[in-house]
């Protein structure tokens, strides 16, 4: 998974090869700088050796799971039928993987993850500030998703353990319901500390495997209800005209925020890539494709339990908790517990590690960080998180979602307009050098930072009594941008950065203070 700190420095350049793949030769980066420990280090070319399959499965394995599922049901709720809300989760997918692609580009060309990707538009030192706004949007979902699986486990145990879910309380829970919290948590940090090569295993099986679930859970709910029931022919009640589109927009932007971190520590991943075409093709094939496939799933499956139970049932958990079939129990606490497991190792974990390495080199490793993750998935108390959607889900993860659109937008222009995609990777790794500029900081990069967040989260605004902001926003001026948060901080950042930046000749140049 790491590479080896060289022992001396060297003058020698970086070594291509034939696919355009760059690594550091033996002593191009002082072993006692504070930006090195072997798992920020470039991948060696002969350790980035994933393949198309590989970047499908992670996709496939991270796409399915219960709140994907869960999405087209936010949708229908809120007045579409199941064609527009399939729709909306099919291009929002189609849109967020652009940026996915273009950020991803770094990783198998450098072997670099995206906290020293960042160092190359903020700076040695200022990368720290999106990495750590990333790590802890992760930290946040990664306590949520745990708590999330290990209810889905301890409700299918319940139905196959008289009195399990009756047990002596602890905190306002069932004790069972906290060990089940915890043993989950336990078997996700044992997976992601034997490593990156360990996760790519796991995913290559979880992904067909997640995907037999959906699917045998489709058709025993078609067999059960003799078809697929009367959702498909519920028409929408916003039809396809001017009730329709502010709905659309918002959900949209809310359907590309569901990956917006995914967006920017792609590079973590595909820093491991064999080259260009097996990140790109895996992607492709593996995101949009699979997310419109689980939302399908989704409607599908819910519509055969409206007509089987007289209700719509959207939480796969608590539908298959329905069959008393003991086999069919544990099938389906083995599917929980893998698609649970799937994404929330890829997207959560993975991602923090590598933020909170970059934040103390010789302190903190890759194994190190994902262990203070866990620590704070727990320490963020998900279970209180979970029971106040409005405050976190869908307040304090949509502002987040913004700064997050802004730090792409950066990360973007800088790379692909400013740079062209050349990178000096050895002064990644040196202060004084090109990417040193004031002390480690580029302001232009803050300036772009701040500008892109005021625009993309000035105007966050509240129901009464339904979070914290104020109902006309923090900015009235600012609040119709409230609802395209993501793209209006991709835009903006990335304008204003390229304004400052373009003009002044000094493309990555060191800047004096």
């Amino acid at each position: 998974m790491t590479a080896t700190v060289p022992p001396a420095p060297s003058a020698e350049g970086p070594i291509g090869d034939p696919r355009g793949r760059v690594e550091l030769p033996p002593g191009a980066v002082p072993e006692d700088s504070r930006f090195v420990n072997a798992d920020l280090l470039p991948v060696p070319v002969a350790e980035r050796r994933w393949t198309t399959y590989n970047f499908a499965a992670l996709w496939i394995g991270m796409a399915h799971n219960i709140p994907s599922w869960l999405l087209a049901s936010g949708l229908v709720t809120l007045g579409m039928d199941w064609k527009q809300a399939v729709l909306t989760i099919a291009l929002a997918n189609v849109i967020v993987l652009l940026p996915m692609l273009l950020t991803g580009h770094a990783g198998p060309k450098y072997g670099i993850p995206f906290p020293v990707l960042a160092r190359a538009s903020f700076g040695l030192r200022g990368a720290n500030l999106p990495a750590l706004i990333r790590a802890a949007v992760a930290c946040a979902w990664f306590g949520i998703q745990t708590w999330i699986g290990g209810q889905g486990i301890f409700v299918l145990l319940g139905k196959i353990f008289g009195g399990w879910t009756d047990a002596s309380r602890i905190g306002g829970q069932p004790w069972t319901l906290w060990l089940c919290f915890l043993l989950f948590w336990a078997l996700e940090l044992a997976i992601i500390y034997r490593g990156m090569d360990t996760l790519r295993r796991f995913e290559n099986w979880a992904a067909p495997f997640v995907i037999v679930g959906a699917l045998v859970l489709l058709v025993w709910i078609t067999v059960k209800a003799g078809g697929l029931g009367p959702l498909l022919d519920q028409p929408s009640e916003l039809g396809w005209g001017a009730e329709f589109w502010p709905v659309f927009f918002p959900s949209l932007m809310g359907m590309i925020a569901f990956w917006s971190t995914l967006s920017l520590n792609i590079p973590d991943f595909t820093r491991f890539g064999a080259g260009q075409r097996a990140q790109i093709r895996g992607q492709a094939l593996g995101l949009p494709t699979t997310m419109t496939l689980f939302a399908l799933l989704s409607v599908f499956v819910t519509s055969g339990s409206q007509a089987v139970y007289g209700a719509a049932v959207w939480d796969p958990v608590e539908l298959a908790a329905k069959t008393d079939n003991v086999f069919g129990l544990v099938f389906a606490l083995v599917t929980v517990l893998v698609a649970t497991i799937s994404v929330n190792i890829a997207a959560n974990v993975v991602s923090p590690a590598y933020d909170l390495a970059n934040l103390a080199p010789k302190r903190i490793n890759f194994r190190t960080g994902a262990l203070i993750t866990g620590v704070i998935g727990v320490l963020v108390m998900p279970w209180k998180l979970t029971a106040t959607p409005e405050l976190y889900i869908f307040t304090w993860l949509g502002l987040v979602g913004g700064l997050l659109g802004t730090v792409a937008g950066i990360l973007i222009a800088d790379y692909w307009i400013v740079r062209r995609t050349v990178l000096d990777l050895a002064d990644l790794y040196r202060p004084g050098g090109r990417y040193w500029y004031a002390g480690g900081w580029n302001p232009r990069a803050v300036a772009a930072f701040a500008v892109g967040g005021v625009l993309a989260v000035g105007g966050s605004h509240s129901l009464p009594g339904k979070g914290p902001f104020p109902e006309d926003g923090l900015i009235p001026l600012l609040k119709p941008l409230a609802d395209y948060g993501w793209a209006v901080g991709l835009v903006a950042a990335a304008a204003v950065y390229l304004v400052l930046t373009l003009p002044s000749g000094r493309r990555g140049a060191k800047m004096v203070p």
